[in-house]
């Protein structure tokens, strides 16, 4: 078997806008969670669209990939791309697993884990942290994974980054424009279907996840591919507010119309100018810490919005207190997660990754 070079396995540099977009995409979905559980009505919420944020992770993971493994995965092979992405994603898969059963089982305000036998809570968590859906959580909602609900779009990553291995890095553009066409039919026919693209997260709309991921994942790519790179004096705080714009748009009857144009045009045209602006120092700095926190804050968050609901269900806080909580969550949690990506994230992928490179050597 030949070796691989382990200087093949070094990443690339970042796009640091890309990463602070990305930064604010978990900003947005953490407050969406988190209004959500107070306003089930979602054209109450001013920030009723922050859902959106996921297909936006999508589109910017295939440009990213592309970006990363286009012009080597042939040379370190599918078997260390698939490492590589474990070691990326999969540490924090565990610990939001175990972090969601510790505060299950000792939620101060509410919960039911007495309603669990040991046998089935001990498949629950299993199937968790091997990112197995298995939607058996009545109380909460069907989630695909109870413990830790935003896992079900790193499943979905993870499906990606299958495809991607073994078959569309290997694609000419002309067919991944054809198959992109295919994923936007579907993505409209889902949300004409529905009438919204909130789907994904529970077993009852499982496959939405698939449509959503289908066509975001490939527009990232053919970003890449094409060299759709707009290059602009916007800056970050520019492109960073034409990004929130599609989180706080109005959740109305026209969701069939306008939620598609967002993902099938909207966020590849933010991505691509995200890639083309040149940044500050002191910005770089600043999209660095955002997209640093990024993954550790959306994959930690979940466990502390449910003892959050539990909360709100028995004492219903008033408007004040309601947004008084969220914004300490919104100051607690990105402090939490960057104690998390240093203390734990950042040394154990230290690690996997040393002994990799020592089984290519």
């Amino acid at each position: 078997m030949e070796k691989v070079s382990p200087g093949i396995l070094k990443t690339k540099q970042h796009f640091e806008a890309l990463d602070g977009l990305r930064g604010i995409a978990a900003l947005a979905v953490v407050t969406f969670h988190f209004m959500e559980v107070a306003y089930t009505d979602y054209s109450r919420d001013f920030i009723g669209h922050g859902f959106l944020a996921v297909d936006f992770f999508f589109c910017l993971s295939g440009f990213v990939i592309a970006y990363a493994y286009d012009d080597r995965i042939d040379k370190i092979g599918v078997v260390q791309f698939f490492k590589s992405r474990l070691i990326r994603l999969h540490p924090l898969v565990f610990f939001g697993s175990v972090l969601g059963l510790i505060t299950f089982l000792f939620d101060p305000f509410g919960g039911h884990p007495e309603a669990y036998s040991t046998d089935k809570l001990i498949l629950i968590v299993l199937t968790s942290i091997l990112l197995i859906p298995y939607p058996v959580m009545s109380d909460r909602y069907f989630n695909l994974f109870g413990l830790n609900a935003p896992a079900w779009s790193l499943f979905w990553e993870y499906v990606a980054n299958i495809f991607y291995a073994l078959i569309l890095w290997r694609l000419r553009r002309r067919y991944l424009v054809a198959l992109a066409i295919i994923a936007a039919i579907i993505l409209c026919m889902v949300c004409r279907q529905v009438g919204n693209l909130l789907g994904g997260w529970s077993g009852d709309t499982f496959w939405h996840g698939g449509a959503r991921v289908f066509y975001s994942f490939l527009a990232g790519l053919i970003i890449y591919r094409f060299n759709l790179v707009t290059k602009n004096k916007l800056g970050f705080t520019g492109i960073a507010a034409l990004l929130s714009l599609a989180f706080i748009m109005p959740f109305s009857n026209w969701n069939w119309l306008t939620e598609p144009f967002v993902i099938l045009l909207y966020f590849p045209f933010i991505i691509s100018l995200g890639a083309g602006v040149v940044l500050s120092d002191t910005l770089k700095k600043v999209c660095n810490f955002l997209g640093n926190i990024s993954y550790p804050l959306y994959m930690t968050h979940y466990a502390v919005l449910w003892m959050f609901a539990n909360y709100y269900s028995a004492n219903k806080p008033d408007a004040l207190h309601l947004a008084l909580i969220i914004i300490a969550a919104l100051i607690i949690l990105p402090a939490f997660a960057l104690l998390v990506m240093k203390a734990y994230d950042i040394p154990l992928r230290r690690y996997l990754t040393g002994k990799r490179k020592q089984q290519v050597n």
